[in-house]
């Protein structure tokens, strides 16, 4: 808006704004308690002011205008805009998940179908798992692997040990996530099927996703 035209207003909310940014580029990638604090010391009061400022202004504009349309906008999302603020597992933004849904956006045409809205809810699930292993810094294929070889007989009450940011190699003297393993139960089923045309859940399904995030949750 302020490229087309050139609104001190709007220059002012971007200002303001990158000042949010800035705190980030600082913090990204710190521990968790000292993004929260941080956050907290100073993000927030740039981001009170900017509410302030904001309801302030938006009073003085037209209501038809664009500005004060993304103005209305802005204000009606603020407790979702800000509750990074206090959770420090959050994103300032969902730029992540947004990058994380570009291959399935330029992939959908290829597979138009889930066949039903329960294999569209586990196709969800897969890739929730995928991306989440990317953030953090695990190869995809790797991980599912060892995860569907292990779950049947891992104890239920340590499930969250399998999780993406908790979880080791089923093997302690396995190489790094980054380097092949041998042949893992999981993919030496997979040799016993009968069908040459036998599904992969990793490699046929999403395959697109080859782009490994270093990114690692707080």
């Amino acid at each position: 808006m302020h490229a087309a035209t050139a609104s001190p207003i709007a220059k002012e909310a971007l200002d303001r704004i990158g000042q949010l940014y800035g705190v980030e580029e600082t913090i990204n990638g710190a521990a968790s308690d000292h993004r929260r604090r941080e956050h907290q010391q100073r993000s927030k009061p740039i981001g009170e002011a900017l509410a302030l400022w904001a309801e302030e202004t938006v009073r003085k504009l037209s209501r038809k205008s664009e500005l004060a349309a993304a103005f209305r906008y802005m204000r009606a999302r603020w407790p979702a805009l800000v509750r990074c603020f206090d959770d420090s597992r959050l994103a300032l933004d969902n730029n992540p998940a947004e990058r994380a849904l570009r291959g399935i956006a330029i992939g959908r045409k290829n597979w138009l179908f889930a066949g039903s809205d329960a294999g569209g809810r586990r196709a969800a699930a897969m890739y929730s798992l995928i991306e989440s292993a990317k953030l953090n810094g695990l190869n995809p294929q790797l991980y599912l692997a060892d995860l569907l070889a292990r779950i049947a007989d891992h104890p239920a009450q340590h499930i969250t040990d399998l999780l993406p940011w908790n979880w080791q190699p089923g093997d302690a003297t396995a190489p790094p996530p980054e380097l092949a393993p041998s042949p893992s139960a999981y993919a030496q089923r997979r040799l016993s099927f009968k069908s040459a045309e036998a599904p992969s859940l990793v490699n046929d399904g999403f395959g697109g996703f080859d782009h490994y995030s270093r990114a690692r949750r707080p």
